[in-house]
């Protein structure tokens, strides 16, 4: 292959594109990772997919496929689209790029689709897990039919002609993506000879294709080099036309394809890279990071562990069904019918591991306490803060309970609790294998393969135990939810209550997992200061181990002339100066006097603000004073936040108002003339006084010294900017930017302005609250 301009699926690159492929595909060859911030219109997409595919068709290459991971479905589209481009431009003699686009299985299973054979969103992993696990019996070794026998069952179980192997004018078909099955649209049946089983037939063509030895790939039924990109529609399409499991297929293929296009979770999240995607990680892939703002967050969460009160029951209880069997058959000689696992069942299974009776009955015990140490400390929590909790749980709002000090690493109060209570370590560390015989016991008693409680309880609680308590941190996290199952003076009414273990600083995990690949490109419009994301993602250790890192940062090259940019140099928008939004005072009116400047100009206008209270309070403010409507976004549902959008999009001007920690203020398409301003107000810092955000600046001081600056002036900026950044997607795009803080306009202690790539600060000028008027005035007669 001579030349990556023969995969570019444009006619010309950008100047900013030439440089950002061959830093990449130079900078990959030896190893390493390319940090792109590229403002909108870069090209980043093509950029990244034009470098890995080159790398990958390269004969002298030892990639062999690329990567991609966003946490935007926007840019997922985007990527998809962009490949879309390359195939339909590549030279004629070439073969297209096979793409494939990973997704849930709840997003490909036909049943699920179609919510038919009893399965839905709430249960489709157990259930597929489950019928998987039935067909396997019934078509494996020993097993009472074949795998090609079980799909011809299932064919000719069609609706009002069971058994007859017709088609005809009666037949009833599932259908799903456009093409319809050769399978009923209920659940089909085996006939055991004793009961009647249900199976899943997409999964058992899928068994029948597999070869007994070689390749899973010859299971697939198409050539996935002739398809091009493969979307998760045309997946399913095409094992709804073949008969055969759209999600196995994908299991098989993402091995198969040139690219493969998914999200953080694919590379970074343990269950999943362990039991899907855990053969793309290795150094023959060219990894895409989109959206690489996000990263350290996402996988901040993905890495942190969680068990909720109502899993430690549900443990407590599975530990039960599995002892009271034998305890039943010890004692009484009673027959373990009450219980679904039976006592010689329990005993074959401790049999073969190293987990007897009296392992499994300390583990309840454990958990057991564990359950009632939580209850206990929630009620102290409530009884000290909300005094009259039990007269109104309405009341109650989202809260964390620390579980040390946040500012002070040591033991966290729940593990000296435990060595109180005469519990080891072997409580804790025992949990795992205890929790693996239990979960195999309830498995073969139900005949259902399922995750269960016991489990996440397990790995919650082992971790908790070997985790330190500088980069990790303890609480309890309580979420407001209803459940009038619950007693109505209990606690559990109004919360679900979690134990949680907060990774703080997540770059050792993220680094690990980068090194895991050949090389690749972080990037996003959002990255500034490039030394500080380096350092947050492990990016800097790998270059201290001898991976080459190089960085590029790109603006708008869009015409100047269709935009301006101010920074007004109103008073800081921090609580100290702004009060409670119901106080009327100099900071709050200079910056609703600027707001409202902005969104009273014609077209639609972006009001970002620190979040959801001062954006209720703008919003009050915007709608008394301006002759346009005023949309506001609240916490809500993703279906309310579509509406909403939908909204803003149809018609005249509108002003929508947002929490800049929202999803409206990124990876949202504003293209074309839904978008002529956004202003922002203040800095959206996360709340300062939270146990979590204090632990996770104290963590931040240990590892780089200034806490304050890394986990939470940097973010908040990235959020601000790419609020701004909504304005201008295009070359024709015309419209204004503001941010409204002194922050943003002038040097001083905290000052921001140094965040920003130098592109930016020269753009953003300040401004005084009073010229805001003559500039917008000024430009938008220009623009007229």
């Amino acid at each position: 292959m001579d030349d990556w301009r023969d995969v570019f699926g444009h006619a010309a690159p950008y100047d900013e594109q030439v440089d950002g492929i061959e830093t990449t595909i130079d900078t990959a060859r030896d190893g390493g990772f390319t940090v792109v911030e590229g403002a909108c219109g870069t090209g980043k997409t093509m950029l990244a997919l034009t470098a890995g595919i080159h790398l990958v068709r390269d004969p002298d290459s030892d990639y062999e496929r690329v990567l991609v991971l966003t946490s935007v479905k926007q840019q997922l589209r985007q990527f998809e689209a962009d490949l879309e481009t390359i195939n339909e431009n590549l030279p004629t003699d070439w073969d297209p790029v096979s793409a494939l686009t990973l997704v849930g299985k709840s997003d490909v299973c036909p049943y699920n689709r179609e919510h038919a054979g009893g399965i839905d969103d709430e249960n489709v992993y157990d259930r597929c897990d489950s019928l998987r696990e039935r067909t396997r019996d019934l078509a494996g070794e020993g097993g009472a039919t074949t795998a090609e026998a079980l799909a011809a069952e299932a064919r000719s179980q069609q609706i009002d002609l069971a058994g007859s192997g017709a088609g005809g004018p009666a037949a009833s078909y599932l259908e799903s993506a456009g093409e319809m099955s050769p399978y009923p649209p209920t659940m089909p049946e085996y006939d055991t000879g004793g009961a009647d089983v249900e199976f899943c037939p997409f999964y058992a063509r899928f068994l029948a294709d597999l070869p007994d030895d070689g390749d899973p790939a010859e299971a697939v039924p198409f050539d996935l080099t002739e398809t091009g990109l493969l979307r998760p529609d045309d997946l399913v399409a095409k094992g709804m036309e073949y008969g055969s499991c759209p999600h196995s297929l994908m299991g098989v293929l993402l091995g198969h394809a040139e690219v493969v296009v998914g999200n953080y979770y694919h590379a970074f999240d343990p269950r999943t890279t362990s039991s899907f995607t855990g053969a793309l990680l290795d150094d023959s892939t060219f990894v895409v990071c989109d959206e690489a703002h996000m990263l350290e967050p996402r996988v901040r969460d993905l890495v942190s562990d969680r068990v909720a009160d109502a899993t430690l029951r549900d443990a407590e209880a599975e530990l039960t069904r599995v002892i009271q069997p034998v305890e039943f058959d010890e004692g009484s000689g009673e027959a373990a019918r009450h219980t679904t696992a039976d006592a010689e069942l329990v005993r074959a299974e401790l049999s073969d591991a190293e987990v007897g009776l009296p392992e499994l009955k300390a583990a309840r015990s454990f958990v057991t306490d564990v359950r009632e140490e939580l209850d206990r400390r929630v009620t102290a929590h409530l009884d000290r803060e909300h005094r009259s909790w039990r007269a109104d749980l309405t009341e109650l709002h989202d809260d964390e309970i620390p579980l040390r000090d946040p500012d002070t690493p040591q033991p966290d109060e729940l593990t000296e609790w435990a060595e109180r209570a005469g519990y080891g370590p072997a409580d804790w560390t025992n949990l795992p294998s205890v929790a693996a015989v239990v979960a195999r016991v309830l498995n073969d008693a139900e005949d259902e393969e399922k995750s269960r409680a016991v489990e996440g309880m397990a790995r919650t609680l082992a971790s908790w135990y070997h985790r330190g308590h500088t980069e990790y941190f303890r609480e309890i996290e309580l979420e407001r939810t209803w459940d009038d199952t619950e007693p109505a003076d209990s606690w559990r009414r109004a919360y679900n209550a979690r134990l949680a273990i907060q990774n703080c600083v997540p770059s050792g995990v993220i680094g690990e997992h980068l090194a895991e690949f050949g090389g690749g490109v972080l990037m996003s419009a959002t990255l500034e200061p490039l030394d500080a994301f380096a350092e947050v993602t492990g990016l800097k250790h790998l270059q201290n181990e001898g991976r080459p890192v190089e960085t590029r940062t790109y603006g708008l090259h869009f015409p100047a002339e269709n935009r301006e940019s101010f920074a007004v140099d109103a008073p800081k928008f921090t609580y100290d100066n702004r009060g409670d939004p119901g106080e009327e005072n100099r900071t709050r009116r200079m910056h609703a006097d600027a707001v409202c400047a902005v969104a009273s100009r014609p077209g639609n206008v972006l009001v970002g603000m620190p979040n959801y209270r001062e954006a209720e309070w703008i919003a009050g403010v915007c709608d008394e004073r301006l002759d346009k409507p005023v949309l506001l976004d609240e916490s809500s549902a993703d279906s309310t936040t579509e509406s909403l959008k939908d909204e803003f999009f149809a018609g005249d001007g509108k002003v929508l108002v947002t929490s800049l920690r929202g999803t409206l203020t990124e990876g949202v398409d504003y293209r074309g003339d839904r978008l002529s301003a956004a202003v922002v107000c203040g800095v959206p810092l996360i709340n300062t006084a939270s146990p979590r955000t204090r632990a996770l600046k104290r963590a931040y001081d240990d590892k780089w010294g200034d806490g304050f600056e890394y986990a939470l002036t940097v973010p908040a900026v990235r959020k601000a900017r790419q609020a701004i950044g909504r304005v201008i997607r295009g070359p024709e795009e015309v419209g204004v930017r503001v941010f409204v803080d002194a922050r943003y306009a002038r040097d001083s202690w905290d000052s921001v302005r140094e965040y920003f790539p130098e592109t930016e600060r020269e753009e953003f000028q300040p401004v005084s609250p009073d010229m805001l008027d003559l500039g917008l005035d000024r430009f938008w007669s220009t623009q007229r």
